[in-house]
């Protein structure tokens, strides 16, 4: 079976033009949906302790933006990183590594 090319015609209302900031990601899922949770950090890290006792750092964040998307965008969401991400390596040179733990 043939499927003819989709061609999506994008528009963004003038008030999400600039973005918003976003520290980190929570990516979560049911049977039927993946949700992104967007957050950004409200605070200064303050120590705390841990559930186990050991002393960590507490950061408050506030969610910015849910999205909840369909299991087989996910995998086009991966594809188009993954294409993103080496294409900022090559052009800037850095290797993106991960925050330290």
């Amino acid at each position: 079976m043939n499927q003819r090319p989709t061609n999506v015609s994008i528009t963004m209302p003038p008030e999400q033009v600039t973005g918003v900031h976003a520290d980190f990601v929570s990516a979560w899922h049911t049977q039927d949906v993946f949700v992104l949770d967007f957050a950004a950090v409200v605070g200064p890290g303050r120590p705390a302790e841990g559930p186990d006792g050991q002393p960590i750092t507490q950061v408050d964040a506030q969610v910015i933006s849910r999205v909840k998307l369909p299991p087989s965008q996910v995998f086009e969401i991966m594809k188009a990183l993954e294409q993103q991400l080496s294409a900022w390596e090559a052009e800037t040179g850095h290797r993106a590594t991960p925050p330290s733990q």
